[in-house]
């Protein structure tokens, strides 16, 4: 099968000599992350075994079989940040922006505490009980104590009692942490639970049930996914790094943000890849914003992520990219292949308005701006690199996310970093108890 290609050499600014320290320098950390496969779940590279654990793909696909008994009309998924980003990013780029509209069970993710949002969810949800459907809710929180996961969850548990007040721990899936607080809850009242490995964080846990359960359920081809992932680390040990697209890109953006180009912006030319973004971002700005290195020195590093989307925001932010401050890194991303093409129809009278377009297809207009807008970069100095994914399926997504995730494993060893941590999350959690301790 193919691969996802990374072209570096177009523009990104950074000479071969420039690289060798690198080379040399990440090294030990390629070994490292390889000899990990052999150590299970029992270091902070467990994440990198998920894909190749085949009895976690049995248990899951069991799991499924088992509640898809109830026949479900509705998937409710209660988690934030790394326990529902992987997933909806997964979803979107396979099935869309409009995913409800391509499953048989229609899926809604819960995360804010945006009590607007979260009440037009709960209406829908009652609709479906009351007309005599079943729903399964998936409530996921690694600790099991996430203020807004437990405050939502405890919002449709209350729903879901009133309406199956004597069976409803049969729709109950909760995925946590082994013997954490909300283990413990479903364990006293029977939930269906799942748990997450002690030693693999939020954001490097979509190929964990947390991401595999309902990608499964919503007729995900998982094992492919994580087939595309298993790539995806082979892909990332290489040691040469010329053939390793993780350590290259950890080292280029390593490079330019030593720079002073302190943001790296992930410029997607595809809607339906905008969650991969989120959770992309999410990966980088919690592996690698840090106060701290591992020698325990103050430094307050860290590279901005953003995203963009192709062609939507060359119409609201290009004038800063290619004007403004040389303070960004860009990653291009596009597909090789869509799965659809539109023509436009010949509209001769139209040429007066743009002409050279009558009769083209769409991916030919959007290539056209792609490398219209890479032209630019380059002629500005703005320094990138292009990947390419050749279609969106599960195992070109899948091998694109452990790429992603091995790379930032590369990127916290360049910037001295823990990648595995994220002690200032917890500022805004203790602080947030402490108010509502108060109210």
């Amino acid at each position: 099968m193919k691969s996802i290609h990374f072209d570096y050499e177009q523009s990104c600014l950074v000479t071969n000599e420039a690289l060798q320290p690198l080379q040399a320098k990440l090294q030990h950390e390629i070994e490292r992350i390889y000899e990990a496969r052999t150590y299970d779940y029992d270091t902070h590279y467990a994440s990198i075994n998920l894909p190749f654990d085949e009895e976690l793909i049995k248990t899951i696909q069991a799991t499924v079989k088992e509640t898809k008994k109830h026949q479900p009309t509705t998937l409710v998924v209660i988690g934030i940040g790394g326990s529902n980003l992987g997933t909806m990013a997964v979803l979107e780029a396979i099935r869309g922006k409009f995913y409800n509209n391509h499953c048989e069970v229609d899926v809604y993710f819960v995360d804010t505490v945006d009590t607007d949002n979260i009440d037009d969810i709960t209406q829908f949800v009652e609709r479906e009980l009351e007309t005599g459907n079943n729903i399964i809710i998936n409530v996921i929180s690694k600790s099991g104590t996430t203020t807004e996961t437990i405050a939502n969850f405890e919002i449709f548990l209350e729903i879901l009692k009133s309406h199956r007040p004597y069976n409803y721990n049969d729709f109950i899936v909760a995925t946590t942490d082994l013997d954490s607080a909300l283990w413990q809850l479903a364990e006293q009242q029977e939930f269906v639970r799942l748990a997450i490995p002690k030693h693999v964080g939020g954001r490097y846990s979509v190929f964990s049930a947390v991401g595999l359960f309902p990608l499964c359920f919503l007729d995900i081809d998982i094992e492919t996914l994580c087939a595309g992932a298993q790539s995806g680390f082979l892909l990332s040990t290489h040691k040469t790094l010329s053939n390793n697209p993780a350590a290259m890109s950890a080292a280029l953006i390593d490079t330019h943000y030593k720079r002073g180009n302190i943001i790296h912006d992930t410029f997607l030319f595809s809607v339906a890849l905008n969650n991969l973004g989120a959770w992309y971002r999410q990966l980088s700005a919690e592996s690698v914003g840090k106060a701290y290195n591992i020698n325990k020195e103050l430094i307050n590093t860290g590279v901005l992520p953003t995203i963009s989307i192709g062609s939507t925001d060359l119409h609201s932010v290009a004038q800063l990219y290619l004007a403004g401050p040389y303070n960004r890194f860009t990653t291009f991303v596009f597909i090789g292949n869509s799965t659809t093409d539109l023509y436009l129809p010949e509209f001769a009278d139209f040429d007066a308005l743009v002409p050279h377009i009558q009769g083209k297809p769409l991916t030919t207009i959007m290539d056209a701006i792609l490398e219209g807008t890479k032209r630019a970069y380059h002629n500005g100095e703005r320094p990138f690199v292009s990947c390419i994914i050749p279609e969106k399926s599960a195992y070109y997504i899948g091998q694109f996310m452990q790429i992603k995730m091995i790379e930032i494993m590369y990127l916290g060893y360049l910037l001295n970093v823990n990648p595995f941590d994220q002690p200032q999350v917890e500022d805004y959690k203790k602080e947030t108890k402490m108010i509502l301790s108060r109210e």
